[in-house]
């Protein structure tokens, strides 16, 4: 990949999403990505006619603060922006149409690309909305057919059972939370297998489908299993949540809202295994990385059984799970100055591998 990939970044300064990464908070990713890439001179061509891909800058960050009104549930004016966006490429630049956007690719970590899923939920499950207002919010891509279905999309919410994410061509992007991009380093990795008395913990907001049923059935009632809704004052005090992960043989990753969430990279970043329970999702750099060798998928179901499943876990098996995070860390940080193997390196050589796989080649008869 670093010998032969060139990609075309379009420049179009097209307010209010394009070419203005967050750089901070939940969906940082996003941010980072196109950070990186726009700043990168290995890949980045300024001559289309020699690029392999072409990348949309796209921030579901900066359309849902410019563009969404608060409370209104119509993601209709999101739509039709990034529609007009893509036209507008499509007109001025003969490449959209020369594979009608397959060898295009955006990079978003935001649930308002699948806000419509969660917001169908909250009518039916809680009643709140009335009916006549379910078909408000299409996604944001919707409006566009080529861009739903041909764009390469790498996205945090990898959930391939809403349609909008097509396994084996979507790219499913690691989900980190970044506070600090000066520090981010700072205060990563975590305590030796001995030092891990903790085999399980949690401690986050209780929403989405499965937390719930996580809290209902572990909070406050195993000492083995440290359960909790946002971590207590009182625990905190003494034990501050990323001290829990360094603590912990375990650290389990439940979906919110959707089946993405941070904790699995943060977990990995204080090498502590996760233990992912999302139903439908797919695990970030599933293309290179064999999941099962250094975390543990639980179905949604099993919940009850959450204890059960990791002690019978074989300590030998553990220890060689949590000896590979160690390994693969790398793959995972961001780096002011990318590194070979590191996060945006990886997130890159997976939409690269997607677009290869998709290249049909001629049989020769």
């Amino acid at each position: 990949m670093e010998r032969i990939l060139k990609v075309y970044i379009y420049q179009e300064e097209e307010k209010p999403i394009f070419h203005q990464p967050q750089l901070r908070g939940i969906y940082a990713s996003e941010g980072w990505f196109m950070k990186l890439m726009e700043e990168n001179r290995q890949f980045v061509t300024k001559d289309p006619q020699k690029a392999h891909l072409f990348y949309l800058p796209y921030s579901a960050r900066q359309l849902q603060m410019a563009l969404y009104v608060p409370n209104s549930h119509n993601m209709k004016p999101l739509s039709i922006f990034l529609r007009d966006y893509v036209n507008m490429l499509a007109s001025k630049y003969p490449f959209w149409n020369r594979t009608h956007g397959a060898d295009h690719f955006l990079v978003a970590c935001h649930d308002w690309i699948n806000f419509v899923f969660l917001y169908v939920f909250y009518k039916i499950f809680y009643g709140l909305l009335l009916l006549s207002n379910l078909l408000q919010g299409p996604y944001t891509l919707t409006e566009h057919e080529e861009l739903t279905k041909n764009t390469i999309k790498a996205l945090c919410n990898a959930d391939v059972s809403q349609w909008i994410f097509v396994s084996g061509k979507d790219v499913s992007l690691p989900e980190t939370i970044m506070r600090n991009p000066r520090k981010f380093l700072k205060g990563l990795g975590g305590r030796r297998v001995s030092q891990r008395p903790i085999l399980a913990f949690f401690a986050g907001n209780n929403h989405g489908r499965v937390r719930p049923i996580l809290i209902k059935n572990w909070s406050e009632k195993d000492r083995d299993m440290r359960i909790y809704g946002p971590l207590p004052n009182k625990v905190s005090r003494v034990m501050s949540y990323s001290q829990h992960m360094k603590s912990s043989k375990y650290c389990i990753c439940p979906m919110g809202f959707e089946v993405n969430s941070p904790r699995i990279v943060e977990a990995i970043y204080y090498e502590c295994v996760p233990v992912i329970i999302a139903d439908n999702f797919i695990p970030p750099l599933n293309d290179v990385l064999n999941w099962n060798a250094f975390s543990v998928i639980v179905a949604e179901n099993d919940i009850p059984k959450l204890k059960q499943i990791l002690l019978a876990i074989p300590l030998r098996q553990y220890l060689i799970m949590q000896t590979n995070i160690k390994r693969l860390k790398r793959h995972f940080l961001w780096n002011v100055r990318p590194i070979r193997y590191d996060l945006f390196h990886m997130i890159l050589h997976s939409i690269w591998y997607s677009r290869i796989n998709q290249i049909q080649i001629p049989h020769p008869y």
